[in-house]
């Protein structure tokens, strides 16, 4: 499981900033700095960081302040998951409880130890990173249960061209060469309209098959594949009224030349 990413460090102190800096690049920590509420969310939109360790009291925008906006300002929202330790010198119990409720994922009290604070740290990232791998596997069932829907919704409405055959199958008089050659201009079109929206649900699959990697990584949203799916049947259901209107073309344009040569 990967316990490795970018952290920001969000301190007034300059000795805890580069304490921070030096020890976690050497573990592999790609580090970002802020030495205040205001510099601290504006390193935030810019980086978007994997873990936020934040001071409490400091200038321009507290610790709380900026903990409010990650996590329930609307112009934050792509960051409310983002975790948060805090760092800070109360040790107040209800100071602890109102970090926590603000949205705090952990609180470090100053002096602190380095081996304590890199313990949460690790902490903290596994809980994210097991989080992030729950929400990738709701989506792959999501996504299995919308191409379910989405096959079932097919084979319900593919049964009536189906039937319609069958249907005029049976009233066919062999003997009738106009009713056996409507009957096979009509097989023809279902059929070939059939043929062409298997073939789109084949090509689908294949591109699902394709991008199952780009999904287990989270790269593929559900939202994706069902815009496809829906776009997919929507063209199916187009055809299936172009063909309506093909056939109740010829049949209007039949009657009226009857009813013209009636009157002549």
């Amino acid at each position: 499981m990967k316990l490795r990413g970018r952290i920001l460090i969000v301190d007034d102190e300059p000795i805890n900033l580069e304490f921070f800096d030096v020890m976690l690049s050497k573990l592999g920590f790609q580090v970002e700095k802020a030495v205040d509420g205001e510099e601290a969310l504006e390193k935030v939109q810019a980086g978007n960081p994997d873990l936020i360790i934040l001071d409490n009291i400091m200038p321009k925008l507290s610790g709380w302040e900026v903990t409010r906006m990650l996590k329930h300002d609307p112009a934050y929202r792509r960051y409310r998951n983002t975790p948060i330790i805090m760092f800070s010198a109360m040790n107040e119990v209800k100071d602890r409880i109102e970090g926590f409720e603000q949205g705090v994922d952990d609180y470090i009290t100053k002096p602190f130890n380095f081996s304590e604070v890199l313990a949460r740290i690790r902490a903290v990232l596994r809980s994210r990173e097991l989080s992030r791998q729950l929400a990738r596997r709701e989506k792959r069932i999501a996504v299995v249960e919308s191409l379910n829907n989405s096959l079932i919704f097919f084979t319900q409405h593919i049964k009536k061209p189906i039937f319609d055959l069958l249907a005029l199958a049976e009233k066919v008089n062999s003997r009738d060469i106009a009713s056996v050659e409507k009957l096979l201009a009509l097989l023809r079109k279902e059929g070939g309209e059939i043929l062409a929206t298997l073939r789109g649900l084949e090509d689908e699959v294949a591109e699902l098959q394709g991008k199952g990697e780009k999904l287990k990584r989270g790269d593929l949203s559900v939202e994706d594949l069902e815009k496809k799916l829906r776009k997919h049947l929507r063209n199916w259901k187009k055809r299936q009224e172009r063909l309506a209107d093909a056939e109740g073309a010829p049949e209007s344009s039949t009657a009226q030349k009857t009813t013209q040569g009636a009157e002549a």
